[in-house]
């Protein structure tokens, strides 16, 4: 039976954080269409800088643009800048594009990109920002970014990083961003206004965003998509009925052990492709007791020994083949194969060990075991809820008793999000943006600071003064072979630490209907810019 759209309003839903599995964009010879996709999640807001989040930089990539963008092959190119230079060894001139109008008719000028710094350093994707000292307006049309030491990579660092019109957010009492944890909200939380290929036309938070041409953009689309209406569907069943029924035309986030009816039915194929986003188990090393377990007068996690036997009790592989159908791949690093600083052999999985895990929870005092709740989301990536309880049956294998609690990621990220990290143990995702560790490792493995906004999603607190030195090394670095060496400096650090516990690299699977052509990025966009139906 055909789904109702409206059945599914509800809450707002939180999305949270190299090689692309590509079709060729086609070029735009044939009609205007109208496109329909879901998704498990909406972007739980519209402002472009209260949160350094993978969901929100999807939808907000189709209305907002950067200087610098990546292309269908995910390769940088010109955006709102036509050109960029170092002068020297912590300046960057950029020129900026002539010409270009937000949607509401204001022009784009240096005044938009100084601003969009000042308000993106204020808010939630400072960490994305952290390199840049201060930025300076040469003229109306070109500016000038110094940043904080020599920065080799930062044209890479800012392609989510987008321009508002300074006009329009101080007319509408948005010149502060919202805050991370959206606790705090202003206009541009649910109004966009932007200089790219498409405007929202309507939004219903969690239910439905609706996307109409940009008929002023200064640039032309490769696909022939006129009119995009984006369905929430929580539910994988539905979200595969609607796909099966004709209702939508792409979903997002294919159920693995739903891929097989997908192809099999007529029409229809699956697109499958590499996931930037590792998922990982954190547990929480800063606090001296656990808030959510049995040890209210030490934390275990703060042994290295614990954690160790965590992670050898932990069966990825069974993980893989069981809960992801061979839809994922089990790593050894918190980063997947595609970002710039992964080591092989570092990032070999780890091969489960319970007898030693036994022997090292022994070792440190816990034979017998704790109790500790597993924070995870339900909704936010494939089979998270079902990853959450395969690793929780894992450490009972060692006395650790796991309660997992599994909430809708706008729930879950109200609690465990910057800045009240309220969690003893989660379950996390990162997609680095930038296709480099560099950004990882400032946002998620350095030492929490809330001036800089160093380790702002650290989540559980991991710090290491040797890793924080070998962070701003890198950050400084020019010889790219030197800089690689200090990445994975970094990481044997971080692996012999066991401060994050690696579980595997997902894979993308949209479900596709066979007229649509699509360009699937790993880093988990929808360009509608590229798509089309035939």
């Amino acid at each position: 039976m055909p789904f109702s759209f409206p059945a599914f309003k509800r809450k707002m839903l939180l999305g949270t954080i190299a090689a692309a599995a590509l079709t060729a964009p086609l070029a735009t010879s044939v009609q205007a269409a109208d496109f329909k996709f879901a998704g498990p999640l909406d972007a739980y807001t519209l402002d472009p800088h209260a949160v350094s989040n993978t969901l929100i930089f999807a939808v907000l990539a189709n209305v907002y643009e950067p200087l610098v963008r990546r292309n269908a092959e995910q390769k940088i190119e010109p955006a709102l800048a036509t050109e960029w230079k170092q002068t020297d060894d912590t300046t960057w001139e950029f020129t900026l594009r002539q010409g270009v109008k937000f949607s509401n008719g204001n022009p784009f000028t240096a005044d938009d990109v100084v601003f969009s710094l000042t308000r993106g350093q204020a808010g939630g994707i400072k960490a994305n920002l952290n390199s840049i000292a201060s930025i300076e307006k040469v003229d109306d049309y070109k500016i000038r970014i110094r940043t904080r030491a020599v920065n080799p990579i930062l044209p890479n660092q800012i392609t989510n990083w987008y321009i508002m019109d300074k006009e329009w957010a101080e007319a509408n009492g948005a010149v502060q961003p919202g805050a991370a944890n959206n606790a705090t909200e202003t206009f541009a939380n649910r109004n966009a206004m932007g200089t790219g290929p498409y405007v929202i036309k309507e939004r219903d938070p969690g239910v439905k965003t609706v996307f109409a041409t940009n008929s002023g953009w200064w640039d032309k689309k490769a696909g022939n998509i006129d009119n995009a209406t984006f369905f929430v569907i929580p539910n994988p069943s539905t979200r595969v009925s609607a796909l099966i029924s004709g209702e939508v035309d792409l979903i997002d986030g294919v159920p693995p052990q739903d891929a097989e009816r997908i192809d099999k039915a007529d029409g229809l194929h699956v697109k499958a492709g590499p996931d930037l986003r590792t998922i990982y188990v954190q547990p929480d090393v800063a606090r001296d007791s656990l808030i959510f377990g049995s040890e209210k007068a030490k934390n275990p996690f703060k042994e290295l020994k614990v954690r160790q036997a965590m992670e050898l009790a932990i069966d990825t592989g069974a993980i893989q083949k069981r809960i992801m159908r061979n839809y994922s791949v089990p790593v050894g690093l918190p980063i997947g194969k595609e970002i710039n600083g992964f080591d092989p052999e570092l990032g070999a999985p780890v091969k489960p060990d319970v007898d030693k895990a036994k022997e090292l929870m022994k070792e440190a005092g816990y034979e017998n075991g704790f109790s500790v709740t597993l924070d995870c989301t339900n909704d936010r990536f494939m089979n998270d809820e079902a990853t959450c309880l395969a690793v929780a049956a894992s450490l009972a294998r060692i006395n650790i008793k796991v309660e997992p609690r599994a909430q809708a990621t706008s729930r879950w990220a109200t609690q465990v999000n910057p800045p009240e990290y309220n969690t003893s143990l989660a379950m996390l995702g990162y997609s680095p943006a930038t296709y480099d560790a560099h950004i990882f490792l400032t946002s998620i493995a350095a030492t929490r600071d809330p001036k800089s906004g160093l380790g702002a999603f650290n989540i559980g607190g991991y710090s290491n003064p040797e890793v924080d030195k070998l962070i701003a090394a890198i950050g400084k670095e020019t010889d790219q072979g030197k800089r690689t060496d200090l990445i994975q400096q970094a990481f044997k650090l971080i692996k012999a630490d066991v401060g994050f516990i690696p579980l595997h690299q997902l894979n993308i699977l949209w479900g596709v209907k066979d007229n649509v052509t699509v360009v699937q990025p790993a880093d988990l966009a929808y360009p509608l810019r590229y798509f089309a139906v035939k």
